[in-house]
């Protein structure tokens, strides 16, 4: 395993893998219902193979993510072989007491009295005004200097200048976690966050190198778009390499449901330096990311400049899921995550009205109504 160092914790070696406890194998279809001992078995070969940052939060599986893995940890007697990171649910949290609450119970569930890395979930521009309302940093300075937080970072998922207001909102950010594959090249925050960050001696964890499995399971068009390289990869093998690539990634976070997978990835870690992509491997990563984009179904960036729609509708997220279909053959899927989280809140293309505010603050130029009309009919 290779390791690399935050820029502001220079003290500390970090596996260029990490394991993400969000994908756990489970007895059944029940996410809460983890597989003690398939999940023990993961993380075991983790730690053979030189893995040490171990990523969790307080929703994963359920809730049921954090306190499966205090036991695990304390059944292996590897708390001192491991960096446990977690994360604060900031979307919970309404007053400055709520924090106290969230990080006491983590504590006890991940059975320590210390979280070596610890995160603000998920931030957005509306996330970030609640860590500022309810006292959220002056909070994490003091659990902190207290010593039940080891370093502080936050995890992202927003527009790119939400990411800057954030990095700069507070001299003490370590590090930060965000979405970045050869795909995701400029979703959310993406290259240029990752160079923000870097400027700023900020430390990146890449989430979602193969974008949730699909960039594994890519069709049959870019495994022959792959296969033109010499040297035989499989297609999760593309993807981490590019992401390791880069010198700013620290660790780079993948959710591995078998501990063959675990094996296959950590292989690849052990090799990827950054900077050693060559032209011709750059070459066929661009073909691959080009194959994708010429299925998309729409030219949407996610860059959020048609927010907010006066009508409500996520016009983002609704072309994300649409695009993805399209791309990765996954209708089915992206059509039941569209009914339940959008077209069931009232969020859907269904609840456009032809206004036409989006289509002047479309950088893309898209027709946004009548793109909206086509997903809806695509996606239900």
């Amino acid at each position: 395993m290779l390791y690399r160092r935050f820029p502001k914790v220079p003290e500390l070696e970090i596996s260029t893998l990490g394991l993400g406890c969000m994908r756990l194998p489970t007895l059944g279809d029940d996410p809460a219902a983890i597989d003690d001992a398939a999940a023990t078995a993961i993380l075991s070969a983790a730690l053979d193979s030189g893995v040490n940052y171990i990523d969790t939060a307080w929703p994963y599986h359920k809730q049921m993510s954090e306190p499966w893995l205090g036991a695990a940890v304390e059944s292996l007697g590897c708390r001192d072989r491991v960096l446990l990171a977690t994360k604060a649910p900031v979307w919970l949290i309404e007053k400055n007491a709520d924090w106290e609450c969230y990080l006491s119970a983590q504590l006890e569930k991940l059975r320590t009295d210390h979280i070596d890395f610890y995160l603000v979930h998920a931030l957005n521009g509306k996330r970030w005004k609640t860590v500022l309302e309810t006292g959220g940093l002056e909070f994490l300075a003091k659990a902190k200097a207290d010593g039940r937080i080891g370093h502080l970072g936050f995890s992202f998922h927003d527009t790119l200048d939400s990411f800057k207001t954030i990095v700069d909102g507070w001299s003490d950010w370590e590090f930060c976690q965000l979405q970045y594959n050869y795909f995701d090249e400029d979703y959310q925050a993406g290259d240029a966050g990752i160079r923000y960050a870097a400027e700023r001696d900020i430390g990146v964890i890449v989430m979602e190198p193969l974008r949730g499995g699909v960039l594994a399971r890519v069709p049959d068009a870019v495994r022959e778009i792959f296969s033109r390289y010499p040297v035989p990869r499989m297609p999760a093998e593309w993807a981490l390499r590019h992401v390791l690539d880069r010198q700013e990634t620290v660790t780079v976070l993948s959710g591995m449901g078998a501990a063959g997978q675990l094996w296959e990835n950590a292989g690849v870690a052990s090799s990827a330096a950054p900077n050693s992509i060559t032209k011709s491997e750059r070459a066929i990563l661009d073909e691959a990311r080009a194959w994708f984009v010429s299925k998309m179904a729409v030219p949407c960036t996610a860059c959020g400049y048609c927010r907010p729609c006066p009508s409500g509708v996520n016009i983002v997220d609704t072309f994300g899921m649409w695009n993805e279909a399209a791309m990765f053959d996954t209708l089915e899927a992206n059509a039941k995550q569209y009914q339940a989280s959008l077209a069931a809140k009232g969020n859907g293309a269904d609840a456009c009205v032809e206004c036409g505010e989006c289509v002047s603050k479309c950088p893309q130029g898209i027709a946004i109504p009548a793109r909206l009309k086509e997903a809806r009919a695509t996606l239900g």
